[in-house]
């Protein structure tokens, strides 16, 4: 990345660090895996159940993989060979981990995770549960203000992520969100934390590159 967008992007991520403390949730800023491996270590004791979350950040980042080690007791929605009883189960689960891996869809510079979700398992995880819940993002993720993180959800995450599962909606074809109707729709459950009561619940680890959807 040129060093001057650096700059830019590294201070838009100070300013969202900030906001998301004043509101009662940590931020960091890591350079690189190795970093946010060694961030993850300091939040997550060895031993801890941890549960997932849909993202393709963890997937890009390489924390899917970590968390499959022998490190943590993971329950893995990404398993071969799970039916829809397990996948229940599994959310179910996750529920009441220890630590909750995830992404979000948006952050606000004024420290507020957006979240749009099809099954409501993920934002149910973020909203109460887990000991912990500890979200990845890059850079990409934030956005000035509420109403740019509704359009970065119908503009790039809802068609992006109908487009890599396949799911037959008007925006997999379009490109972008017309408040569809269908069958496949994933857009059904619409969050946004602006405060957690519980301080230290919610992590919020930066990478200054961009990632998922």
């Amino acid at each position: 990345m040129d060093k001057n967008l650096n700059f830019v992007n590294e201070k838009k991520i100070e300013r969202t660090i900030k906001s998301l403390e004043k509101n009662n949730m940590n931020g960091y800023l890591v350079k690189g895996k190795e970093e946010l491996i060694q961030k993850i270590e300091e939040l997550v004791d060895q031993g801890a159940t941890v549960g997932i979350g849909g993202s393709m950040t963890l997937f890009e980042t390489g924390i899917i993989d970590y968390l499959r080690t022998d490190r943590y007791k993971l329950l893995d929605r990404y398993a071969d060979g799970l039916n829809g009883d397990d996948m229940k189960n599994i959310f179910r689960q996750s529920l009441l981990s220890d630590a909750y891996f995830t992404s979000t869809n948006a952050i606000t510079e004024d420290g507020g995770l957006y979240n749009v979700d099809g099954n409501g398992n993920r934002v149910a995880a973020m909203l109460y549960g887990p000991d912990k819940v500890i979200i990845i993002a890059g850079v990409n993720k934030i956005v000035k203000n509420e109403a740019e993180a509704v359009e970065r959800v119908k503009n790039i995450a809802a068609p992006a992520n109908t487009k890599r599962l396949g799911i037959k909606t008007p925006c997999e074809v379009t490109g972008k969100c017309i408040d569809c109707s269908s069958e496949g729709r994933i857009c059904c459950e619409y969050t946004t934390i602006k405060m957690q009561r519980a301080k230290g619940r919610i992590h919020v680890i930066f990478l200054n590159e961009s990632y998922g959807y």
